[in-house]
């Protein structure tokens, strides 16, 4: 058990995550910090409505995750899980192009009945994460509706359907946030942003996973004025993406993709950019865009691979 003081030395962590990169990570955070110094706010910007239940995909990857039943094959849903529900649905017509198994349907109908109630988002997060024995706090970004629109070749697309309907083919000529101008940041994410002594951004798609937080109001400017270490993960490795389209879409928008890309759009809230071995050869143009390269082994396969970049960024913090 930490005693008083040595609870007290250690620091109180926001971490800003999506995706399974973020989760990831945040997995790591979690295996090395104490529940009470950990806060880990979410993307929403992901959430839709299927078959009339609201699916928020990135907070449950995060709840999956850290309670140690997500699959590790997909990185999302739930290890063992069936799709007999899904497959029943597909019989009456439905068109089910959005994977949902058995176990993860009730999440969402848990969650949709409690919105129907009058409970907020942060509140059923609190309150499923919980029963399902998670620790640490998961705090989604916004308690209102934020929606991540993708601008194509096709039209615009909401994430889900540009991501897994559309498996990201279409190209990309912008992303939007839509209603991030009446959103306000969750209370526990406030909260963070008040208490934290230091700022961690997950190795998560900086426009679909990352941007959509920065973008609620007043968040930005927070993360401006943050006074603690911030300390930002890069996603890109090696000129691609580790996972998912992220490389795709910042070629597609004009960005460069690579660490020094991710440098560039970090470098108003971001001290330190940890950046993969392999490409240690860039540390001098990360350095020059404004953070501080870090150089680590940052492609997280095994527990131990997760905890020990966790370890490597708790070092750079006071």
């Amino acid at each position: 058990m930490v005693g008083d003081a040595a609870r007290e030395s250690r620091p109180r962590v926001l971490a800003l995550a999506g995706g399974v990169g973020g989760a990831k990570l945040a997995l790591g955070l979690a295996q090395c910090l104490p529940a009470d110094d950990l806060t880990i706010v979410v993307n929403t910007g992901d959430d839709e409505n299927f078959h009339g239940l609201h699916v928020s995909p990135d907070l449950d990857t995060m709840m999956y995750t850290l309670s140690g039943r997500y699959n590790p094959v997909t990185g999302w849903g739930i290890q063992g899980d069936t799709f007999n529900c899904l497959d029943m649905l597909k019989e009456f017509g439905v068109d089910a192009w959005f994977n949902l198994g058995d176990w993860d349907f009730a999440t969402h109908i848990r969650r949709t009945q409690m919105l129907q109630d009058g409970a907020t988002l942060s509140e059923i997060t609190d309150d499923l994460s919980r029963r399902l024995g998670v620790a640490h706090r998961i705090v989604p970004m916004s308690d209102q509706r934020v929606q991540t629109v993708l601008d194509t070749e096709e039209g615009a697309l909401p994430m889900q359907q540009y991501f897994v309907w559309r498996r990201a083919e279409p190209k990309v000529t912008a992303v939007r946030y839509l209603g991030t101008d009446n959103a306000r940041p969750s209370p526990g994410f406030t909260e963070a942003m008040d208490n934290a002594r230091a700022l961690v951004v997950c190795p998560s798609n900086p426009a679909l996973s990352v941007a959509p937080i920065l973008a609620v109001a007043g968040v930005m400017d927070r993360l401006k004025s943050f006074t603690g270490p911030r300390v930002a993960v890069s996603p890109i490795v090696g000129g691609d993406a580790v996972r998912g389209p992220a490389g795709k879409i910042m070629a597609e928008m004009g960005l460069e993709v690579t660490a020094v890309g991710v440098a560039r759009l970090y470098r108003d809230f971001c001290d330190y950019l940890v950046i993969d071995r392999q490409d240690a050869g860039l540390a001098p143009k990360v350095a020059a865009e404004g953070p501080k390269p870090v150089v680590a082994d940052t492609i997280m396969e095994s527990l131990e691979d997760k905890i020990q970049l966790a370890k490597e960024i708790l070092e750079l913090l006071p």
